[in-house]
């Protein structure tokens, strides 16, 4: 079992792990949990001013062209992974993501645990995801799943890539004031960093507050944004 809590909500009464009472997420990803999981892709090379935006849990019919209207004003590349019950009731948002240049990952169909899911029925939500979603890219939700799923999945399904993150922007976390949601991942940001922002409603005052000042911030420190390879 991963020991990964993006989305940790609050901690035990008498947890040892203090971080998670005080912050409940990591900003950015230590490496020693990169070291415990070698088969996720965590960040990209950094030898270039390159950053790579995610969105997770779209499309969402009014959020996800919000996002892709600010992409476009800075000539920006991202990839979106996606709930498969999402592009079903959306499929035109979908399309939209795809038509517009930006690459598109699974994220299951139903946004499932993989800790508190079977095997089976994991990669069964999985594969059922991949009737809708053309990708091999792949992002389980929360970063919760055991290591036996990740040997399943990389088992199952030839050529896929996990993708984790190294920054997480914390916007789904709405005691979280958008200034320093901003300000949190401004401070952290490096070259070849994986970004985490959410296209849902829950995250939206976040990221309608920190998305457009990331890019303008750091397109103006040389930076450019593209899409994760498949």
């Amino acid at each position: 079992m991963t020991f990964i809590a993006p989305h940790y909500n609050k901690a035990k009464k008498n947890s040892l792990i203090r971080f998670f009472q005080r912050d409940r997420f990591f900003v950015k990803t230590p490496g020693w949990i990169k070291s415990l999981y070698p088969d996720c892709i965590w960040d990209l090379p950094k030898n270039e001013k390159v950053l790579y935006l995610s969105f997770d849990d779209g499309p969402h019919p009014t959020i996800t062209p919000f996002v892709l209207g600010l992409l476009k004003q800075y000539n920006a590349r991202a990839t979106f992974f996606c709930i498969g019950e999402n592009v079903k009731r959306y499929p035109e948002v979908y399309y939209q993501v795809i038509k517009e240049g930006h690459s598109t990952g699974n994220h299951t169909q139903h946004h499932i645990n993989g800790w508190k899911t079977s095997d089976e029925d994991y990669l069964e939500d999985i594969r059922e995801a991949c009737g809708l979603i053309n990708s091999n890219l792949f992002r389980p939700p929360y970063g919760r799943m055991r290591k036996s799923q990740i040997r399943m999945i990389r088992k199952q399904f030839a050529g896929i890539k996990i993708i984790m993150w190294n920054i997480l922007a914390g916007d789904w976390v709405q005691d979280l004031t958008p200034e320093k949601c901003f300000e949190r991942i401004r401070t952290r940001i490096g070259p070849g960093d994986i970004i985490v922002f959410h296209d849902s409603e829950k995250a939206f005052d976040r990221l309608e507050f920190a998305l457009p000042r990331t890019l303008d911030y750091f397109s103006k420190e040389g930076y450019s944004f593209k899409a994760i390879p498949g």
